[in-house]
């Protein structure tokens, strides 16, 4: 068995896990923005010593006018007699602080806008996006000089209105990347662990959009310390305070007699922009260096389900999981179809009940609307699903998320897409138990590394470490499961936990469910089209066709008796019992290819 994990995983035995360098450590190796950083550094400690390392830069000596540098003043004096290198240092405490509220403005309008725009959609998305359209529609100079007739010429002012009109910048581009991240299956499957939407969101959703967020910030600051240097340079802002804007101003209006005067503020703001920009780039190569591959973006999402009315049917329901007369549908009025109908389940405690039937016939739809995790224009249209004794159709989400985790675990397919791939194998782990549990990090830990020992992965701690790109399919599946087991769920769905591995891989998951699923007597919803799955470990089992269960009973019935067409159909495809196909032979140069008869 170990040395079949050690194949089932990409890093040879006894090797440690490859791990990415810490952001710091890469920032330190890129030169690019150690030296930005320097340039900003340099930059922004100068400006706010400014009181320290300058005079006072409204002080004027007619007679020093157009005076050049002496000591104590190394850039000479103005028209006015003040001090250039005061008034420069002076000048970017104001220049830098207006972009700097204009930037905290729009942040804090663009971005969480963004993030519930993007997350939630509905009538919140549209009406913010209408108001980001409207706003980015009204020409940004001409609204300036409006709110400075109308709010007066204080600098400040008019940054915290150029803030509001670039917030819709923010907005857009967050919304934009969130409307594609929101239907990736490892938010679906955090949902699932029972995470709430504030978490997912600060942590799988919010990590995708920091990069362009960066990139987005060095250009917003750069755009506001030019629009301010503009309105300063063409007399429009306060005028009584020095800022690089207003030293231009003076310096255009003396470029004959002086023209060296304008390289100074404008050495400062074309350093201080391209630095900016340099090191935003810089810090976006640093936070997405590592190896990781970016989400694919997936047109179906996740929707809550919608309130249906329900039913209830004749006959003892189970404990664990009860479905009656279920009944999904997409669309509304008289264009909605319904893709499931009429179905009724039951899964007892420590029973295994399988799902099965081709592809298409309803088996997710069925498992998603337990989970309650439907794809968008989904609902629940009819009947009544019971999970430990709780009724949840049309329940609201944040009493439905209460089960989801303790009650009721989700293993899904597709293993590499259910895993984020910004965070390690142990930080995804660690997470549920956390708030689900109450563990300590430490303890939560430990107890995912017992986990991981548990789904017979030889190297916890390799595993733990490492990033979902750099284990196999079959590896993130056992990680999958060691996650589902994390709370101690009564009730695990499994969605064809094994369709994208190979045979022996496939063997030995299904050897860890049925071990794991008789040491805690968990009750299984095993959704698959795989008879020999069936065959090997459910107790019964539910044939489904065009949405409907056709046929259900013990295992050994339905497959040795199968009373529906459609049921022997199914077994009849199973090619066990049929003659060998004949062995192929490799054509001749002239002839086609032959088979023997």
């Amino acid at each position: 068995m170990s040395e079949a994990l050690t194949s089932d995983n990409h890093l040879p035995a006894g090797a440690a896990a490859p791990r990415r360098a810490k952001p710091v450590r890469r920032f330190l190796r890129n030169p690019q923005a150690v030296i930005s950083a320097l340039v900003l550094g340099v930059v922004g400690g100068a400006v706010l010593l400014a009181p320290l390392l300058s005079t006072d830069p409204g002080a004027a000596e007619l007679s020093k006018a157009f005076a050049g540098a002496e000591p104590g003043h190394p850039l000479g004096f103005d028209s006015a007699g003040r001090d250039v290198w005061s008034r420069l240092l002076h000048g970017g405490r104001n220049t830098l602080g207006g972009a700097l509220i204009a930037l905290a403005v729009a942040l804090s309008i663009g971005v969480p806008s963004g993030l519930v725009a993007g997350y939630y959609g509905k009538w919140f998305d549209a009406v913010a996006n209408w108001a980001g359209n409207f706003v980015m529609a009204l020409p940004a100079m001409v609204v300036l000089l409006a709110s400075r007739a109308i709010l007066g010429p204080t600098m400040w002012v008019l940054m915290v209105v150029l803030g509001v009109l670039v917030a819709p910048s923010f907005f857009r581009l967050v919304r934009g990347i969130v409307a594609t991240v929101r239907g990736e299956l490892y938010v679906d499957a955090a949902r699932v662990s029972g995470l709430r939407d504030r978490r997912i969101i600060a942590r799988h959703v919010l990590i995708v959009v920091r990069a362009p967020i960066i990139i987005q910030i060095a250009l917003v600051a750069g755009i506001a310390i030019s629009l301010q240097a503009g309105l300063e340079f063409l007399g429009i802002g306060s005028g009584d305070l020095p800022t690089w804007g207003a030293m231009l101003n003076e310096a255009f209006q003396n470029v004959q007699r002086s023209p060296l005067f304008m390289l100074w503020p404008g050495l400062a703001l074309g350093i201080t922009s391209a630095a900016l920009v340099l090191l935003a780039s810089a810090l976006r190569d640093v936070l997405e260096d590592g190896g990781t591959t970016p989400p694919r973006p997936r047109a179906a999402r996740r929707a809550r389900v919608s309130a249906p009315t329900t039913s209830d049917s004749a006959g003892a329901r189970a404990a664990l999981l009860s479905v009656r007369d279920l009944a999904v549908s997409y669309g509304s009025g008289a264009s909605a179809v319904d893709v499931v109908r009429g179905v009724d389940i039951d899964v007892a405690e420590g029973e295994v009940v399988g799902l099965v039937g081709q592809s298409g016939s309803g088996k997710s739809q069925t498992a998603f609307s337990v989970l309650g995790i439907l794809p968008e224009g989904g609902r629940v249209s009819r009947g009544s699903i019971l999970i430990a004794g709780t009724e949840v159709v049309g329940l609201p989400e944040k009493r439905y998320r209460a089960l989801r985790g303790g009650v009721v675990a989700y293993v899904p397919q597709e293993p590499m897409t259910n895993l984020d791939p910004a965070f390690t194998v142990g930080g995804q782990l660690v997470e549920p138990m956390r708030l689900r549990l109450g563990l300590s990090r430490k303890a939560a830990a430990e107890r995912a590394l017992e986990l991981l020992r548990q789904v017979e992965i030889a190297d916890p701690r390799r595993v733990f470490d490492a990033y979902p790109h750099e284990i196999s399919g079959g590896m993130a599946q056992r990680v999958l499961i060691a996650g589902a087991m994390s709370c101690d769920p009564k009730l695990l769905i499994a969605d064809e936990p094994t369709t994208a591995l190979d045979v022996t891989v496939q063997a030995e998951v299904l050897e860890l469910l049925r071990r794991l699923q008789a040491e805690r007597g968990l009750g299984v919803l095993l959704v698959t089209h795989d008879l020999g799955v069936v065959a090997d470990l459910c107790d019964r089992v539910a044939v489904m066709n065009a949405g409907r269960i056709v046929e259900t009973g013990r295992t050994a019935q339905v497959l040795t008796r199968p009373q529906d067409p459609y049921t022997r159909t199914l077994i009849e495809a199973v090619l066990d019992d049929a003659p060998a196909r004949p062995a192929w032979v490799a054509p001749r140069a002239a002839d086609s290819a032959e088979v023997p008869a």
